[in-house]
């Protein structure tokens, strides 16, 4: 049975209101003061509360306040005799569901009512399916690195700021993209995300902005684009470092003129929309060659996060492991899965190049195909066997191959340039580069002063 309180300071009103809800089916609890409500909320859970603005002591919108602050849930209808537009307003800014006036109309008073319970089951559902969805989307690990990324996360998800995830593939750049969006207050508006990798370079700007009909050849309608549909709520540009320089112009423009027109479209568009970006790229780098934006950078590195590839955070393997042997287990409807201790220090061991990905992938795998219910080292793929060592020992190996590589192009550039005289367009053209690329190799590697550059 739904209950309904009722707080108003004459008895009448009370009991008229009380009497008409009963028989409708509703329990009723009433008080005659909003002290005397406030007080009533540390034992009752109403779902509505039909509450009076002008009251003794404490009026109605200083109860207002305080049951919001409370439980942001519960409807409360706001009634009053005499109030004003200013304080309908106010009312309703501060959180009231409805405002109806005195004398009361009790069929108006029924149908308000149940109008707010409608409204407090979907938002409850709602808050039901983000709980569930942010389940999902758990961010896993207990290492430092980890705990920045998820305090920043919760900093940053309520602000409009835009926000950038670097890592590699595979580390879990969506999972941050998404709590985002769903701690943000936007998380009841559209969450679009583009992968701009995946959509050719000559359809990605209609992607993006729509077009209207006859922009093109196969235009045979207008169509609204994601930043369209994303409107009031977020657009996540997924692998942003493989836009066109063509397209950054564009995303440039709306994040600063909040505004676009569709591909064969004058019509300025307005929209409300907050920008997430996730790339695997350097995009620092890419500046440097000249393939993105510099500005656009700047504008989407307000909020920076990076996500640390899975060698760098070894910890968090056996937490991974056993939350994939869970869900996986949980989904096939089999006998719990365990995996033995050998097994799981080889999985250690192996440097995992397509982080959480791969190993969920790889997981997923030995639950469906392992003979038995405990994992064992033979049940694993003869790559994870046949790993060196730990994880330092390898990272060290490979800075070690990095640095030869980098002393050796060093060395091999300096030696063509002196067999060419310093002169960089015939050194470029000998090994097989860009002239630019070269002179970029040469700045970095600081060897200015002993090239001469000549055309």
């Amino acid at each position: 049975m739904k209950t309904i309180m009722v707080v108003d300071d004459e008895k009448d009103i009370r009991e008229s209101l009380a009497g008409v809800l009963k028989d409708e089916g509703y329990g009723v609890a009433v008080a005659g003061s909003s002290e005397e409500a406030l007080k009533k909320l540390e034992s009752v859970s109403p779902d509505i509360i039909l509450l009076d603005i002008w009251l003794p002591g404490i009026d109605g919108i200083e109860a207002l306040k305080e049951i919001k602050r409370r439980s942001r849930y519960i409807p409360v209808i706001m009634i009053s005799g005499h109030a004003n537009i200013e304080t309908a307003v106010k009312a309703t800014k501060l959180g009231a569901y409805d405002f109806i006036e005195k004398p009361l109309s009790l069929d108006k008073v029924i149908l308000t009512v149940e109008h707010a319970l409608e409204q407090k089951r979907l938002l409850e559902e709602n808050n039901e399916l983000r709980v569930k969805t942010l389940s999902k989307y758990e961010i896993i690990g207990e290492t430092k690195a980890m705990y920045t990324l998820t305090s920043g996360i919760k900093k940053a998800a309520p602000t409009n700021s835009t926000v950038l995830i670097t890592g590699e593939n595979g580390t879990g750049k969506e999972y941050v993209a998404r709590n985002v969006y769903l701690l943000s207050n936007r998380s009841n508006k559209p969450f679009i995300e583009v992968n701009c990798a995946a959509i050719p370079e000559e359809l990605i700007e209609s992607e993006l902005f729509g077009h209207e009909k006859g922009a093109f050849t196969s235009a045979v309608a207008q169509r609204k684009g994601k930043f369209d549909l994303a409107d009031k709520g977020t657009i996540f540009l997924d692998e942003i470092g493989d836009m066109s320089l063509k397209t950054q112009a564009k995303v440039l423009r709306i994040l600063q003129e909040h505004s676009f027109e569709r591909v064969g479209g004058v019509e300025h568009i307005n929209v409300d929309v907050r920008v997430i970006a996730a790339t695997n790229k350097n995009l620092k780098e890419l500046i440097i060659k000249g393939a993105f934006r510099e500005d656009l950078y700047y504008r989407l590195n307000v909020i920076p996060f990076h996500v640390p590839p899975l060698r760098e955070r070894a910890e968090d393997i056996p937490l991974f492991i056993d939350y994939f042997l869970k869900e996986f287990t949980r989904e096939t409807a089999k006998e719990p899965v365990t995996i033995n201790q050998e097994a799981s220090d080889m999985l250690l061991k192996y440097e995992w190049p397509g982080n959480v990905r791969e190993l969920k992938n790889l997981i997923e795998r030995l639950v469906i195909m392992a003979p038995s219910s405990v994992i064992t080292p033979d049940d694993l793929p003869e790559y994870i066997k046949g790993a060196e060592g730990s994880h330092p020992k390898n990272i060290f190996r490979s800075m070690l191959i990095k640095e030869a590589r980098r002393d050796f192009e060093k060395e091999f550039i300096l030696r063509k340039l002196k067999e060419f005289g310093g002169n960089i367009a015939k050194t470029a053209e000998a090994i097989g580069i860009e002239r630019s690329h070269l002179y970029r190799k040469i700045k970095s590697y600081g060897i200015e002063n002993e090239a001469v550059t000549q055309e």
